[in-house]
């Protein structure tokens, strides 16, 4: 009964520090992109240089979109517990579905993207969609 009750009690503690370890070191979570300068920074480090001049995050701060100076524009999107971007080519596919803007990358891997930009989504279907 009592080497029960140690293997009960070690297993315990076992888990205890392995919880305050992956809280300690930031891993799980929920990853939301806080504000503009998070968003910049998010698609510096995905694409050095790139530097963003206009930024739509959607409403749950789960990705966002965002243009260059130069008309480049990146799809940013959390993806597990890290954020994946691409650059948008001209032939992505964008759309206006329920008030939602729904993008597709050229790069079908990376799947299609819904954003919640309330009133921005028919400003950015009309921008991207010009050829």
């Amino acid at each position: 009964m009592t080497a029960k009750l140690l293997i009960i009690g070690g297993s315990l503690v076992a888990i205890l520090f392995l919880s305050w370890l992956s809280a300690r070191l930031g891993l799980g979570g929920d990853p939301r992109i806080h504000d503009e300068d998070h968003a910049r920074q998010l698609a510096d480090d995905a694409l050095c240089g790139f530097a963003a001049s206009q930024i739509a995050i959607d409403r749950n701060r789960a990705a966002a979109l965002l243009r260059d100076e130069a008309g480049r524009v990146m799809l940013l999107r959390r993806h597990g517990a890290h954020f994946a971007a691409r650059l948008l080519e001209p032939s992505a596919t964008v759309r206006l579905e329920r008030g939602q803007l729904v993008v597709s990358p050229v790069d079908r891997r990376f799947g299609a993207t819904v954003l919640d930009l309330g009133t921005k989504a028919p400003r950015w279907v009309a921008e991207l969609s010009r050829p």
